[in-house]
């Protein structure tokens, strides 16, 4: 008799709820369309907290001159055999964010926020993303630069064009202050895109910087465990770092390549925009034989995000080998 009571009361809730069901929606709400959750990854080294936030992916059509050294479809095949689009070239950007304990350090700066407004949002996003992060640019001590090129310097600005980073030092490479701040390198640098890179410079680094700005040179700490190195070709002050702390450390590319699927599988390839093609690439080679004999952890700035893994040497040339993503720092 209770059994059958039971049954009763629970059919009666039941009918009295239907109408309730059938007014609920029939889906839940949507996301907003094309957007991507903010995109930084953390991971450590010894005692150091890497941040790697994205700028964004660039994405134009393969040009003849892209690869300046090799035809055009040798390049589409090798962008196919690495399930990328033939005739498309993706460039991601990966700044950092690094807390050594002592001092809170950006490592490049990315595309800035007047690249986010051309772009409709695919590049300049450090700023957002960074603030996604839990960091505040008053906060930042030190900004230390790899070179002059506008997608490594021009988030030195927010968008008025005052620093970003109010209260921190900028450091820059010695050699690649000197030559860019060099009138008569400029007067002979050719027209278009290199004149370009001079011009972009001096405007970044005028805006208010230059009271703050401090050149370093190779072979010492630019930040507590941060050593910077000599990696010239891409620029001719062009400089990676090597992070350590205790018995931990990873090194940090910059721009040694670009696209991996084309300059780790190639390192022979010339890239449309290093400066010194034939440098960049003896320095490629001489990086890439270290951290494959050294088995060292690699970041970097064009790599797919989170843009960080290992070099192992492949035939005449390397391939890179993604970390695995963690959930847990």
């Amino acid at each position: 008799m209770d059994l059958t009571r039971r049954h009763a009361l629970t059919a009666t809730a039941a009918l009295a709820a239907a109408p309730l069901l059938k007014a609920a929606p029939a889906h839940a709400a949507a996301p907003a369309a094309d957007k991507q959750a903010p995109s930084f990854y953390r991971y450590r080294v010894g005692d150091a907290q890497v941040n790697v936030i994205s700028d964004g992916i660039n994405t134009f059509p393969l040009s003849d001159g892209f690869v300046t050294n090799v035809m055009k479809d040798e390049v589409s095949e090798a962008l196919e055999a690495a399930f990328l689009p033939k005739d498309k070239i993706s460039i991601q950007f990966a700044p950092l964010v690094i807390n050594t304990g002592g001092k809170l350090v950006v490592l490049d700066t990315g595309n800035g926020p007047g690249a986010f407004a051309s772009s409709k949002g695919n590049v300049g996003q450090f700023g957002s993303n960074m603030a996604a992060a839990g960091f505040d640019p008053k906060a930042v001590d030190l900004v230390v630069i790899s070179h002059f090129h506008a997608d490594h310097i021009n988030g030195l600005l927010d968008a008025s064009g005052k620093p970003a980073f109010p209260n921190a030092e900028v450091l820059v490479p010695a050699a690649e202050w000197k030559y860019f701040m060099d009138d008569g390198e400029m007067s002979r640098a050719p027209s278009g895109r290199m004149q370009s890179v001079f011009q972009t410079a001096r405007k970044v680094f005028d805006a208010g910087l230059n009271k703050k700005v401090t050149p370093y040179e190779w072979g010492k700490d630019v930040a507590p465990g941060l050593l910077a190195v000599e990696t010239r070709g891409h620029t001719p002050g062009h400089t990676s770092f090597v992070l350590s702390s205790g018995a931990d450390k990873v090194f940090i590319q910059s721009d040694v390549t670009n696209l991996p699927a084309l300059f780790v599988a190639h390192p022979g390839w010339h890239l449309m925009f290093d400066q010194d093609p034939a440098m960049a690439e003896t320095t490629r080679r001489k990086t890439y034989d270290m951290l494959a004999a050294e088995k060292m952890r690699v970041q970097g700035f064009h790599f797919p995000f989170p843009a960080m893994g290992h070099v192992a040497k492949d035939g005449d040339g390397y391939r890179l080998v993604p970390a695995p993503w963690s959930p847990v720092i």
